[in-house]
């Protein structure tokens, strides 16, 4: 989730049209052949008919499907963004922060992001991406609080995390939701988010999570998926399988990087495909010529709305996504650690090399009351502060969140 977000790179894969050849996808009027034409004639304008004139584009080509306006993708992006101010509303580091002259841009006011060694990405303390609705293992399986499943995909640890995914749904979605419209890419968007978010918590439960990228890498298995159910009508299939193909590969080698949720991508990645086979499916070219024949005219007969292959793949694709999410909801809410069963699992998120470690770095602090004060010292490095409690003796950061500011 936090990082490894999809490049910014859309994939162009156009309709094979047929020119017009001796009975191939030709009409001709019932009981009539097309008269020849006389050297030097001029053709008869064809008046198309209302479904033909509404897959026309402005530029007088024809679009067997219908081209639809987005405005559900802008409408996340816009989601997001508000959700993301809000959250940096409520962290307001200057009045939270143990050092309040380390916040960075403090001309933001309560806006301002936390220091660099806390938050690198110019965003809130996790603390506040925990109150927000992160994904917390704990308050899922001991909380019941099954919701953060899907709300952790709509919260972003900072501006370089909320920038690249932003860019990424724009240059994805959008031209995504022209081709299939807001319910089905809606629907791909959300589940794949809430899949990213159901592997991550069977393998991730030492941090929290948070970000849209499991739900932007379900975009990009669905446009694998669709060109390969869809594959017959596709003319530059090939090329076009071929980049998306190394664009999906590019993205989840950057997931193999330290601080980055590459469980969430692959949970996400592959929702997306099997929904793609359920959602993106596509009639076959012969149905859909068909359907726009202009009265009076006959089309070569398209046996089935939809070739056998796909029938199959949308059964089971459809058997899969139950059965998985089934199990995987009842292992998560079970307390089940997949790492305790697959030891290698783990270097599917992050590979140690020379440069990183992929351990989590853990910090630890002695606490001591006085009266209304409490007394925090950092074990690694020594340091110590004195906090005043209030009234009832609470603390407005959780210990943990305190302990991390000052080890810092």
């Amino acid at each position: 989730m936090v990082g490894g977000e999809p490049a910014n790179s859309t994939v162009g894969i156009k309709v094979h049209h047929h020119p017009r050849r001796g009975g191939d996808n030709v009409v001709h009027p019932v009981g009539q052949s097309p008269p020849p034409l006389s050297k030097g004639s001029t053709p008869l304008p064809v008046v198309a008919s209302h479904n033909q004139q509404q897959n026309v584009s402005s530029a007088g080509e024809f679009r067997p499907f219908r081209r639809w306006l987005p405005w559900l993708v802008p409408l996340f992006v816009g989601a997001n963004v508000v959700l993301f101010v809000t959250t940096m509303y409520v962290n307001n580091c200057p009045s939270n922060s143990l050092k309040p002259e380390s916040c960075i841009a403090k001309f933001l006011g309560r806006f301002s992001f936390q220091p660099m060694k806390e938050n690198p990405l110019l965003g809130p303390s996790s603390s506040t991406l925990e109150k927000m609705g992160a994904l917390d293992v704990d308050k899922v399986v001991d909380g019941h609080q099954a919701w953060r499943l899907l709300s952790c995909m709509w919260l972003h640890a900072g501006v370089f995390h909320i920038l690249a995914n932003m860019l990424s749904l724009v240059f994805i979605g959008i031209r995504l939701e022209q081709e299939f419209g807001f319910i089905r890419i809606g629907l791909v968007y959300v589940i794949s988010g809430f899949g990213g978010s159901l592997l991550s918590a069977l393998f991730i439960q030492s941090n929290i999570s948070v970000g849209a990228s499991g739900a932007l890498f379900g975009l990009l298995g669905g446009m694998l998926s669709e060109l390969i159910t869809n594959w017959t009508i596709y003319a530059n299939k090939l090329a076009a399988l071929l980049t998306l193909v190394l664009i999906i590969i590019i993205n989840l080698a950057v997931g193999i990087l330290p601080h980055v949720d590459n469980f969430a991508h692959i949970g996400g990645f592959f929702s997306g495909f099997l929904l793609g086979f359920v959602f993106l499916i596509r009639p076959q070219f012969g149905w859909v010529n068909q359907k726009a024949c202009p009265p009076g005219y006959i089309a070569p007969p398209a046996k089935s709305k939809h070739k056998t292959y796909q029938y199959v793949l949308w059964v089971v694709s459809v058997i899969l996504l139950i059965v998985g999410f089934a199990v995987g909801l009842v292992t998560l809410l079970r307390g089940t650690n997949l790492n305790d069963h697959c030891s290698w699992c783990h270097y599917m998120s992050c590979v140690p090399t020379s440069l990183w470690s992929c351990k989590s770095s853990r910090v630890d602090c002695n606490l001591s009351q006085f009266g209304n004060e409490l007394n925090i010292t950092c074990i690694s490095t020594g340091k110590s502060h004195v906090l005043s409690l209030s009234a009832d003796g609470a603390l407005s950061q959780s210990q943990q969140e305190l302990c991390v500011q000052l080890c810092s």
